[in-house]
């Protein structure tokens, strides 16, 4: 009896000691549900219906019958949350993507800064090659150096060539090497139509890709709503107070024209005539719209807005997540607190036709077992959206915050917990 009082006794210490550390570091808004890692389904979020409304529509279809992008060689149009294409014209037809390369250029580099290979206050050094890129630039002197920052403003605004070839290089070591990165993420991401030679689009044999090729990795690339910082910006300055001033005016003309267009990426060459990879948002619908082959600057900017127009007219994204929108919280083995917040990093919810019934929309949360220690921005698993009970989208699930392996008092609490039948599992 002795010996079972004084381990009651020092269970309870225990156990008061975890929970004290438990309430200051765990909490939940609403209705948000605690994930449990050992099972799939853990939360659910049903969107508003509209009442006496019918529950059997159909999930969106890629049209080909609506008169849109007559002069384009090929296009097509992607809702950006879902990666449901809309239209489509010869949206698989390999094509030289000119200045639109630089996409991937800019993917790469984000994704660069996200795991903290560089950062945006970087010194970039301008070698003697990159500096002899003709076509746009910035006019990049040899050994100039600038900033991360200023260099991804000169690319996504101005779509410098020097600069693109100074930021591969200072990412890579060389521009073959960031090539190679390039094709791989091109594969990664199911670009099957894809083939990079430089990061630039400046004309080179065997470099290409198709319009919906360009959507995918612009989609992956509005996951990093920072780009969004410089493809927005309609003019700016770079080395302003110096006495070589540069005025950039951004090559897409459409961030000034129409209301909710804030990028991404124009091209031009003789060979790929005017392309355009272009992104607007109203309310929570976010859309791609992707030419190539345009006749004339004219013509791509009028028959993109065009494109626009109608997936504005005829479809509404219902959202139930946002970017960094709590979902709920997933145990991890060992972990210190034992439940952690997990959120999303992109818009999560359902494509609509217009009048389209809300009723069946629904999101479940599916994590993968884990163990303690994990970083913020740790993959736990995904979210996937229903309707009618039908799959019709999926996100992925990341830590919202670091989670350090227990130590040994914190474990021996919880498995006194267990011990008297306190545990909340």
């Amino acid at each position: 009896m002795n010996l079972r009082a004084g381990m009651i006794g020092l269970c309870a210490a225990a156990l008061f000691a975890s929970l004290t550390v438990a309430s200051a570091e765990v909490g939940v808004k609403g209705a948000e549900v605690a994930l449990e890692a050992r099972s799939v389904p853990a939360l659910e979020r049903t969107a508003g219906v509209d009442a006496g409304s019918p529950a059997a529509a159909k999930r969106p279809r890629a049209e080909t019958s609506p008169k849109l992008a007559e002069h384009a060689v090929s296009a097509v149009l992607m809702d950006a949350a879902t990666g449901t294409v809309l239209m489509e014209k010869n949206s698989h037809e390999k094509l030289p993507p000119a200045s639109i390369t630089k996409i991937m250029t800019m993917l790469l580099t984000v994704e660069a800064l996200e795991r903290g290979q560089v950062q945006l206050s970087d010194r970039v050094r301008t070698s003697e090659r990159a500096a002899s890129m003709g076509g746009s630039q910035i006019f990049l002197e040899p050994g100039e150096e600038m900033t991360l920052d200023d260099m991804m403003k000169g690319i996504a605004v101005a779509s410098a060539n020097d600069a693109s070839v100074a930021v591969a290089e200072y990412l890579a070591g060389s521009e073959a090497e960031f090539v190679s990165l390039m094709n791989r993420r091109a594969e990664e991401l199911g670009m099957r139509d894809t083939h990079f030679v430089n990061c630039n689009g400046l004309p080179a044999e065997g470099h290409y890709t198709s319009a919906y090729d360009i959507a995918i990795m612009s989609r992956e690339l509005l996951k990093h709503p920072q780009v969004l910082r410089w493809t927005s910006l309609y003019e700016d300055y770079l080395r302003k107070n110096t006495d070589r001033p540069f005025w950039l005016v951004n090559t897409n003309k459409l961030v000034r024209f129409y209301p909710g267009v804030d990028g991404l990426k124009t091209g031009f060459t003789e060979s790929a005539r005017y392309c355009l990879s272009a992104t607007a948002k109203k309310g929570d619908f976010r859309v791609i719209a992707v030419v190539m082959g345009e006749p004339t600057s004219k013509q791509r900017n009028a028959e993109v807005t065009q494109m626009l127009d109608w997936a504005f007219g005829q479809y509404q994204f219902v959202k139930l997540y946002g970017p960094g929108d709590p979902v709920g919280q997933v145990r991890l083995d060992k972990g210190d607190p034992e439940k952690a917040p997990v959120t999303v990093r992109q818009s999560v919810g359902v494509l609509l036709r217009r009048g389209e019934s809300k009723e069946g929309i629904r999101a479940r949360a599916e994590v993968s077992p884990g163990t303690a220690p994990k970083k913020k921005g740790a993959l736990v698993g995904k979210v996937v959206v229903y309707r009618d009970d039908r799959p019709v989208s999926e996100a992925p699930l990341y830590l919202a915050k670091d989670v350090r392996r227990a130590g040994w008092w914190a474990m021996f609490g919880r498995t006194c917990r267990h011990w008297l039948g306190a545990s909340d599992r």
